[in-house]
């Protein structure tokens, strides 16, 4: 059965001397995985099309529960070379590619992940600042994928609070919370930072200069929640720029 698409390339992996395992997110069928005969070759007929975060025209051939379909065509429609071009730029657009790699399941289509995905790319592409635009994105795919934590009132009653408990993902005010100490206390501003990071569009938020302490605050939180998330920390976070 052929099948196309659009799909954005994720990464890949190499498959004996000359093939690819490559994993593209694609506009109608989520996070799929093809395999790519001789993309390595010199001749290839995939040329570049196979360079992460390569948007393209794809197609590939397989059983519809087939767990490893043959990519048979793939024709670059944006190429997005100037982030891979850039160490600081890719290595940004590659932590946000391994939240989505992460957080979002194969196979099962998200019709908001793929359209979010284009936007940072091509955001990255216009203006590849470090800080406020990435704890942007990292807050809309968590809240995308249902992982977003709760911190602007207690997660149970709803009534207002300021100590953060880990293990449940939320703010929780003391009744609520059984007296157990929090892992983490909340200044009023970090939420509202939080707040409207959530609310404005990316053209507002870039307009805002948040002082550093509170920047520092909120994003050492969401990387701790992250973590415990998915119970372990981004690879990418090791990474050292020089």
């Amino acid at each position: 059965m052929l099948q196309r698409t659009e799909g954005i390339v994720l990464r890949t992996s190499p498959f004996g001397e000359a093939d690819l395992i490559v994993t593209h997110l694609t506009l109608d069928h989520g996070i799929i995985k093809t395999f790519a005969k001789s993309p390595r070759k010199t001749k290839s007929r995939f040329g570049s099309s196979l360079e992460p975060l390569t948007c393209s025209r794809i197609s590939f051939w397989g059983k519809e529960d087939a767990a490893l379909p043959r990519l048979t065509q793939s024709d670059i429609l944006y190429s997005f070379a100037s982030i891979r071009e850039s160490l600081h730029c890719f290595v940004r657009a590659s932590e946000i590619i391994e939240l989505i790699l992460r957080l979002t399941p194969e196979r099962e289509s998200c019709a908001k992940v793929y359209p979010l995905l284009m936007r940072i790319l091509r955001s990255l592409e216009k203006e590849c600042t470090a800080g406020l635009q990435l704890l942007y994105y990292k807050l809309k795919i968590l809240k995308i994928s249902g992982y977003l934590p709760k911190l602007d009132s207690c997660g149970r009653c709803g009534k207002a609070g300021d100590s953060f408990f880990m293990n449940h993902g939320t703010v929780l005010c003391r009744k609520c919370s059984g007296g157990a100490e929090s892992v983490l206390m909340l200044s009023p501003v970090v939420v509202s930072l939080y707040a409207n990071l959530l609310s404005w569009n990316l053209a507002s938020i870039s307009r805002i200069r948040p002082h550093e302490r509170y920047m520092k605050e909120l994003s050492s939180l969401i990387d701790e929640h992250v973590k415990y998330v998915m119970e372990r920390g981004l690879r990418t976070k090791e990474f050292r720029l020089p």
